[in-house]
């Protein structure tokens, strides 16, 4: 018989799967950007503005906080070893890959452009469409859950510190040297650390009323998302920053997005099967190991860069919603491949378990002697026969 696999998968058909055209979501958020270049807040709007980013930016951190179990993420580390792959893919292959694209500087991007290539690139992995990608692919759903909260939780810290560390004057919005290194650092502080710390101290008393109130919640992450996105563009029509990005140039960034997302599809594939995972666990790692989280990237990038914000989203803005068409038909077509493969669990050059051996043929079954049919004349003793009694016994 096949060998079954014996990690826990989705049904076919659960998870709600992201379309395959453009996310509604990524269409409002280019209305915002259109509404920041012909109508950007200026004067005393731009400081309501800019204040209520500050305080949306803090809530969604709070939120962020409050929703996530520690209890969950630390029940996850029995599966460690998958856990380090997807962090490896996320936080390590991601920024080397940036990193080597400083060469395409400026023959295909502009240094602001490229700042926004490697902020992407330093970004947590998502953890909705990573969940929904995996379900569809028959994958290994738990872990992708468990995956993604560990990169949204080591993000918190791992992205600010690397923005700071890879980027250095380029992040910290307009301020320079060893002042603007501090202000960043009080930035990531008091806007995205203690707020989310605060929401895990108080998960314990507000995770039934989130949960309660997930629909109405969800439109104010997004609407919060929107305000930054606003505040952000509209600082940046103020700098004059369309007229450094032509259309030549958004296409050449497109082109380097498609070959970083093809990159990171194949290697995070391929390399989980080398490493010896089975099939439904490289397909946790490959959709939470090759995505970026916009809804966490926006925020951060109006933290860590200030009035060059607008710039720094814009490349994660394109790749979230590349990530999403590209990985909808993959997931699908890794669904018709769990279907058409039998040992789809067995790891790539994994030998199935062989059947158990049948036992020995023992042969045709003894035959059993038939008792005669008794005869109506045998039924009963013929007259004069002497019945057995104790005068009758041979002594």
């Amino acid at each position: 018989m096949p060998r079954t696999h014996p990690t826990r998968t989705a049904p076919r058909g659960t998870g709600s799967a992201p379309r395959r055209g453009l996310d509604p979501f990524v269409v409002v958020l280019l209305g915002t950007v259109g509404a920041a270049a012909l109508l950007p807040a200026r004067g005393a709007a731009a400081d309501v503005a800019d204040a209520g980013a500050t305080g949306a930016v803090a809530l969604l951190f709070f939120l962020y906080g409050a929703r996530l179990s520690a209890r969950e993420v630390l029940d996850g580390l029995r599966h460690w070893r998958l856990h380090l792959t997807v962090l490896a893919c996320t936080f390590l292959l991601f920024p080397l890959l940036g990193l080597a694209a400083r060469g395409l500087v400026p023959t295909l991007l502009t240094p602001p452009l490229y700042a926004g290539l490697l902020f992407l690139c330093l970004v947590p992995s998502t953890v909705q469409s990573s969940i929904a990608f995996t379900s569809i692919a028959r994958g290994n759903v738990p872990a992708a859950i468990c995956a993604g909260s560990f990169s949204s939780l080591a993000g918190v810290a791992l992205t600010p510190l690397l923005t700071a560390g890879l980027l250095g004057a380029d992040a910290g919005g307009s301020s320079s040297g060893a002042s603007g290194s501090l202000d960043s650092l009080t930035g990531i502080v008091v806007r995205l650390l203690l707020p989310f710390l605060l929401g895990q101290a108080l998960r314990r008393w507000i995770a039934g009323f989130l949960a309660r109130h997930k629909k109405v919640l969800g439109l104010v992450d997004r609407g919060s998302i929107l305000l930054v996105v606003y505040t952000a563009f509209s600082a940046g029509t103020a700098a004059g920053i369309w007229h450094q990005v032509s259309l030549p140039r958004l296409g050449a960034l497109l082109l380097v997005e498609a070959v970083l997302l093809a990159v990171m599809l194949l290697v995070s594939w391929y390399g989980a099967g080398r490493l010896g995972f089975g099939r439904a666990d490289r397909i946790a790692i490959q959709f939470a190991g090759s995505k970026k989280s916009l809804a966490a990237g926006l925020p951060m990038a109006s933290v860590l860069f200030g009035a060059q914000a607008s710039l720094a989203v814009l490349p994660l803005m394109l790749f979230h919603q590349m990530q999403l068409m590209v990985c909808a038909v993959l997931a699908r077509r890794r669904a018709r491949d769990a279907d058409a493969a039998p040992d789809a669990g067995v790891a790539p050059g994994a030998v199935p378990d062989a059947a158990p051996d049948p036992a020995p043929d023992p042969g045709p079954a003894p035959a059993v002697p038939q008792r005669a049919p008794a005869m109506w004349w045998r039924s009963r003793p013929p007259p004069n026969t002497p019945q057995p009694g104790p005068g009758n016994v041979r002594r």
